[in-house]
């Protein structure tokens, strides 16, 4: 199975350098020296990483054959996909890949069913599952861990607790508390 694991981004320096937004747990088993990656489009790839370093944060893969700045910046945006057993599971019980959780159900911890996820979604800051409803709508669920606060691949399902508006239109307002007001009189007599 196929696995994205990052998007190569601009160009570093002028000896073949680029930056990648790294889309995997596990950067140093996916992107090490010596792996050899199709990419997306295929015509770019295959690439062999050559050598990887961390630069202000940032990671920097050099690959064999790309030895100047023209050529990594020839490389951008494509995408790196690492080969991967679909049998195989992240160290940490705690992540998942993207194949075990796409057509999970979406269910709150009362069983209330919310629909099927049908894409994931990495963007910056958090993951986001695209999620059917019954009644084919989409609804956009951040994979965070106050939201998702279970997922079960045994019983196929992900559990959340939304906060209010995230899943319905209807945003709950507390009791007693009316719309806002800035203290002068209705009339504009006191």
């Amino acid at each position: 199975m196929q696995l994205v694991v990052a998007r190569i981004g601009r160009a570093h320096g002028i000896k073949g350098e680029v930056t990648v937004e790294v889309r995997t747990d596990e950067p140093e088993l996916r992107l090490g020296p010596g792996a050899v990656l199709a990419t997306e489009p295929a015509a770019a790839g295959p690439l062999t990483i050559e050598t990887g370093r961390v630069h202000s944060g940032r990671l920097l893969l050099r690959f064999a054959g790309v030895r100047d700045r023209t050529g990594a910046e020839a490389l951008r945006n494509i995408l790196l996909i690492a080969e991967i057993d679909p049998e195989e599971l992240p160290e940490d019980p705690e992540e998942f890949y993207d194949h075990q959780l796409m057509d999970l159900d979406v269910v709150l911890a009362d069983g209330t069913e919310i629909g099927r996820i049908t894409e994931i979604s990495h963007l910056p800051s958090q993951d986001l599952f695209i999620v059917e409803r019954p009644d084919g709508s989409e609804v956009m669920i951040p994979f965070v861990e106050e939201i998702v606060t279970e997922i079960d691949l045994e019983e196929q399902r992900a559990v959340i607790d939304p906060p209010p508006g995230l899943i319905d239109d209807r945003a709950e307002i507390a009791a007693g508390e009316g719309p806002a007001r800035d203290g002068r009189a209705e009339d504009g007599v006191r």
